[in-house]
């Protein structure tokens, strides 16, 4: 199977490994596109895609541009869109509904999605969506085995809008316990910090799904305190409270197990060797990008005609 991987040129989290191994597992031809080509997808394909080259074109490109050219986007065949970022139709944010909408415009894609639940919910509503989790890079990030000097942290962003639940949460635990909230840059310098971290904080609250910050912490050795998205998501990804991560809902239910686990250094060993060795098994780029390959291969849906509005969209260029 021909694949042609369209993928932003300029994107804030460093997924080459992830892409590559796509690649590896089938026969992908990776772009990378602009804003100027993501933001005009019509004349890039009428310049430089021959789509009849290809059993599969999938997309990994901005939604904020993607959501813009639905009428074009339909008529793209054998159509499979990667989306990392689809939890925002059910949180409360600009783009709360907008992707339900946008897939309602492409009934014949396939569109792969990082959370299970939101997967789950797409299907309800008619969407052809299958499950494929996020993960870390295998080839950046691990556990060096040295000395963890900061006892409890979070690395990363608390300053767009959307993060807002994540920051009143990391306030609202670092009043009362000793929280490190930092920023690094990518690379050696993230590495390094995970890598000091006994038990990271992660505050994705409301999102539904895990973000990639969870896996990476796993992988470098932290005990991992997850905000709690549910039973069918961590059922879905073999995440057992107290076994190989600690889940919370409520500030009060965190401090009671990091008080258990103060007490108890053997369990704490014991949960963060576990959480490493399941996303060592099952959540590396590597295995991600062998998942996506798979999903590329079922039967898609039949293309289907245009109603009247989409035909008039399609025809002016909207």
């Amino acid at each position: 199977m021909k694949v042609l991987f369209l993928l932003q040129k300029e994107q804030r989290v460093i997924l080459d490994r992830l892409y590559q191994s796509v690649a590896a597992h089938c026969d992908c031809e990776l772009r990378w596109l602009d804003d100027d080509e993501q933001a005009d997808l019509r004349r890039y394909f009428a310049e430089k895609v021959e789509t009849s080259r290809y059993q599969r074109i999938l997309f990994f490109l901005r939604f904020k541009k993607e959501m813009r050219q639905a009428a074009f986007i339909r008529s793209v065949p054998n159509l499979v869109i990667l989306e990392h970022d689809a939890w925002q139709n059910y949180f409360p944010c600009k783009y709360r509904g907008k992707f339900s909408r946008h897939y309602r415009r492409l009934p014949a894609a396939r569109v792969i999605c990082s959370g299970f639940g939101v997967s789950r919910k797409l299907q309800a509503e008619g969407v052809d969506a299958v499950f494929v989790p996020k993960g870390y890079d295998q080839e950046l990030l691990g556990n060096l085995g040295g000395e963890r000097d900061i006892e409890l942290g979070f690395v990363g962003s608390t300053k767009s809008g959307i993060y807002k639940e994540r920051k009143a949460m990391l306030e609202e635990i670092g009043r009362c316990e000793p929280l490190q909230a930092v920023r690094t840059n990518s690379g050696d310098d993230y590495l390094a910090m995970l890598n000091r971290i006994r038990f990271f904080v992660s505050a994705d609250v409301g999102m539904g799904e895990y973000m990639i910050k969870n896996f990476e912490a796993m992988a470098c050795g932290c005990v991992l305190c997850a905000y709690d998205q549910g039973n069918e998501e961590n059922a879905a990804l073999g995440f057992a409270d107290m076994e190989n991560l600690v889940l919370y809902r409520s500030v009060a239910e965190l401090r009671e197990k990091l008080a258990r686990l103060r007490n108890d250094p053997a369990l704490a060993s014991r949960i963060a060797a576990a959480g490493q060795a399941l996303v060592e098994r099952d959540y590396s780029f590597e295995r991600i990008g062998e998942r996506v390959a798979q999903a590329l291969q079922p039967a898609l849906r039949p293309a289907q005609p245009p109603g009247w509005l989409e035909a008039l969209r399609l025809r002016l260029g909207w």
